[in-house]
Formats: C-alpha cells, structure tokens, sequence
C-alpha cells in the first residue's frame, strides 16, 4: 500500500495548491490512502467545517490536528460529524474528539495516530505513554498497518520517538515546523521515518506567514498580529510504501513542489 501524507496545509494558499494538485500526485505515485495535516488550513489557525468538507471531497482519507486544534471553535461540530478527522492522543482526555482512527481501504485496515510533543506545544501528556496505548488499541481491531503523525517542535523528540516505535508503527512522520527535512529513512525494524514533511502553503513566506510581519517582530522584538502570506504556492509531503502483510515499510521518498 502507497500513503501520501501531506504536511501542514496552510491558508488559502494552501489548500488551493491542494485542490490543484492532490489529484495529480496522487495518480502520479500511485497512491492508495490519503492523509493531511490541517491545523492550519483556515487562515493558518484550525479548521472549519466547511474545509473539513473541502478537503474529504478531494479524496482524503483522514485529517490530522496539532497545537492548534482548538483555534477555530467549528472543530467541535467536525468531530461531531467526521470519524476521519483526529487531534492529537496525549491532549486531556476529557476534551472532544478522539486521537486515532481505523479505516478499512483496499481490504486493508489502516490506523492512523496524531501525537503532539511536549517542547513549546500545548500543554499535553506523554505522548510516548499515548502512543503505547493507541497502537495497543488499533492492533486489537486488526489494524496491519499504523501511521503516526507526531506534530512536535524539537527534532530530538521527533527522533526519539520515530526509534521508540520502530517495529510497532509502519511510518512516524513529524509535522509543525513547516520547514521539510531531508532525513528520510527506513529504520532498522521497519518504520519509515521523517523530522518533518514540511508546509503546503505559501512558498515566499515564513513558515506560511507574511515575511515583512515575522522579520519586523524580530527587528524590533514586539508582538506582531500574524496574517497568512499569499501568492505562490507548494506542496510538501512524503510518500510512504507498506507491506500491509507485515506492516513494515518498503520505500519512502519526499514530495516537494513549487508553483512556476
């Protein structure tokens, strides 16, 4: 099985790179589940119902959350309404909607896990403890394969947990930073890995934000009010190929286009 994941969808920019070229990548690899990082994609703060509907029109198989999450109050109504979309496992257990997700594709039972990590993000709980929990949990369903976005800040924490579940996940791919990581690899039980898949968002921007409002507020060292920036856009994400017979990847390869 081939599943493309796409990293933080960003603004409008963002998700108009998606309309345009999801479909193509996903003919192009010939890609058989779908998963995007959105916490993001309206005005680069959460998700609104009306996106969630967007992006499940394009043929995506579940949505991911991070830090997020909680930015736009129509998230309530979506965990309401949509099973496929999930934020993070190690949030306060009490709060809505739920951390992983088992969806049946092809004949093939696909797990999916989103963990935020605990350096400069939400307050949260161990997400090493959460994510013994949610495998546990999704192997007893029967899932045969499990894939684990880890939206966190320190690549040491990303590192870590990418060798902690080696040989339980399929893949553990970061997100948050916006910025892509050229590590990929295939760890030594198995589990394909990536720091971060990077922003599909705007392309002259940092990290999807206008550049004149990031540089001004380190010049001066005064809060700024963040705006998405717009113009041109890209599309990052990786690639990842599984043995859905025994959960171990065979391939991984990055995807990173830039709108001419």
């Amino acid at each position: 099985m081939k599943i493309l994941f796409i990293g933080d969808v960003t603004g409008a920019v963002g998700r108009d790179m998606l309309a345009r070229g999801l479909e193509d990548l996903q003919y192009t690899h010939k890609i058989d589940f779908t998963i995007v990082n959105a916490e993001n994609a309206a005005h680069g703060r959460g998700m609104s119902y009306s996106i969630c509907e967007e992006l499940m029109d394009m043929d995506v198989d579940v949505i991911t959350m991070g830090n997020h999450v909680w930015d736009n109050t129509e998230i309530f109504k979506v965990f309401d309404c949509c099973d496929s979309v999930i934020r993070p496992a190690n949030l306060q257990p009490s709060v809505p909607g739920k951390g992983s997700v088992l969806t049946e594709k092809n004949g093939v039972k696909v797990g999916v896990i989103n963990l935020l990590g605990q350096v400069n993000c939400l307050p949260c709980d161990n997400p090493f403890a959460a994510a013994d929990r949610e495998i546990e949990a999704l192997k007893a369903k029967g899932a045969q394969i499990i894939f684990v976005d880890f939206h966190a800040e320190a690549t040491s924490e990303k590192v870590a947990m990418g060798h902690y579940l080696d040989g339980r996940a399929s893949a553990v791919v970061g997100t948050h930073t916006h910025i892509q990581t050229a590590d990929e690899k295939i760890l030594p039980r198995g589990c394909a890995y990536l720091t971060d898949a990077g922003m599909t968002g705007p392309y002259h921007s940092i990290l999807g934000v206008k550049v004149e409002i990031i540089t001004k507020r380190f010049v001066t060292g005064l809060p700024q009010r963040f705006e998405v920036a717009e113009g041109k856009g890209q599309i990052n994400g990786v690639v990842v190929e599984i043995d859905e017979s025994t959960g171990k990847a065979q391939g991984i390869e990055r995807i990173s286009f830039v709108e001419k």
